[in-house]
């Protein structure tokens, strides 16, 4: 819609993301307050609110509280091709398909945190525990350097895998991470499936991300399955707003579809 059929709020969001976009209001400056930007527009509370909150949803603001809407500092989307090859670096231990690239350096934002937390649901259905378990959880917060909170990453240890492999509940976990120690106490070689889907962020994840709750998440959950036991022992999840990445896939072609197409030999 256009003119004087687009909703008064739809126009005030349209003003502000021009603003915004040639620097009225540059990254990290709080919009006015919205009872007197409502009344120097000359409309009510709740236009101007509706307006702030569809750029909420944009990804282009951030409510704050004490603060009010902030303006983020716009992220640099990603292509990232989707492998479903694990490699190794003698350094690091078991390398992932991620949205790293060769050399590229990291950061973590805050400290990384580790503690007994209740399972969710899904965790524990992995574990095949009571949801609610106290079960190891490894978080942290990363980007690449100079970048905003790119990824949170929470990694899950089942309570059995734990008490085989007690450092990887230590601060260091040594030389190839957690995954080696499972592996050394005898759980190797794990082997790992993905699952991708989209959904909305709660509130811890919104704060960490700094990213509004109405925007969409890409969460990735890798399951490990012990060779011991043949069960789950270890399950991270890996959250990315969803303005920050897009998934590429390379489509292969089968045999039946193979160029030149093989002629229709007509029925007699």
């Amino acid at each position: 819609m256009t003119g004087s059929k687009m909703p008064k709020w739809r126009q005030l969001a349209d003003e502000v993301r021009r603003q915004i976009e040639d620097g009225t209001y540059p990254q990290g400056a709080a919009l006015p307050q919205v009872k007197p930007a409502a009344e120097a527009a000359g409309v009510s509370y709740e236009t101007m609110r509706a307006a702030y909150k569809a750029l909420e949803s944009e990804g282009l603001v951030r409510s704050i509280k004490r603060t009010g809407f902030v303006v983020l500092e716009a992220p640099g989307r990603r292509r990232v091709t989707r492998g479903t090859v694990v490699t190794r670096d003698p350094a690091r231990g078991y390398v992932f398909p991620a949205a790293s690239r060769p050399d590229e350096p990291w950061e973590i934002h805050g400290r990384p945190f580790r503690a007994d937390v209740p399972a969710p649901e899904r965790v524990a259905d992995h574990f095949g525990i009571p949801p609610g378990t106290a079960t190891l959880r490894r978080r942290r917060v990363t980007s690449p350097v100079g970048e905003p909170p790119f990824q949170l990453v929470d990694t899950w240890i089942s309570p059995d895998a734990v008490a085989d492999a007690p450092q990887v509940a230590e601060p260091s976990t040594g030389p190839g991470g957690y995954l080696d120690r499972l592996e050394e106490a005898g759980h190797g070689p794990i082997s790992w499936s993905e699952t991708i889907r989209v959904r909305m962020p709660d509130r811890e994840e919104a704060q960490l991300l700094t990213i509004a709750m109405v925007m969409p998440i890409l969460e990735t959950t890798i399951v490990g399955t012990s060779a011991l036991t043949e069960r789950p022992i270890e399950v991270t999840i890996r959250v990315i707003p969803g303005d920050r990445v897009e998934l590429v896939s390379d489509l292969q072609r089968s045999r039946a579809a193979r160029w030149p197409v093989a002629p229709v030999k007509p029925k007699k």
